[in-house]
């Protein structure tokens, strides 16, 4: 099964926590590929079983501007029932922590996504036992859910 993994990363926070997810679904013997979601066209996610969209949120809520075009590009596309989740770094200072998260989350609903995780939002870098863990539980709803729309 394939999975796809975009994300978008100013500090390499967000970028951290995609990878560690990405080993988790290889060590499921999944073919996982990692996108930057600057200049990746949405529509290519429509040639996987699966995807995860992660990004870190800007300023006080809003998507960063490399987020914006793939999250207007997402708007387009019918993902009817596609299994995907959706994960981000954030700073707890600001009001709308990880909004990013819930931002995407709202997007693939709307294109008839079905998520299948629970959001993941990790203040700052996954650098704790914690959140390498929660990355980890993040990776396996996904499993999961895969294999068990494989024996529908």
């Amino acid at each position: 099964m394939r999975v796809c993994i975009v994300f978008a990363s100013m500090s390499g926070n967000t970028e951290d926590i995609a990878v560690l997810i990405k080993r988790e679904l290889e060590t499921n013997l999944f073919q996982v590929d990692l996108e930057e979601m600057d200049g990746y066209s949405a529509s290519e996610i429509l040639a996987y079983d699966a995807v995860l969209i992660g990004s870190y949120t800007w300023g006080d809520g809003d998507l960063p501007y490399e987020a914006e075009d793939f999250d207007e590009e997402l708007a387009e596309l019918q993902l009817n029932g596609m299994l995907a989740g959706v994960f981000g770094s954030g700073d707890r200072v600001y009001p709308s922590y990880c909004e990013a998260v819930h931002i995407f989350e709202k997007s693939l609903s709307k294109c008839g996504a079905t998520i299948v995780c629970d959001k993941l939002e990790i203040e700052f870098d996954p650098n704790t036992d914690a959140d390498r863990e929660a990355c980890k539980r993040f990776a396996n709803q996904l499993v999961q859910a895969l294999m068990e729309n494989v024996t529908r």
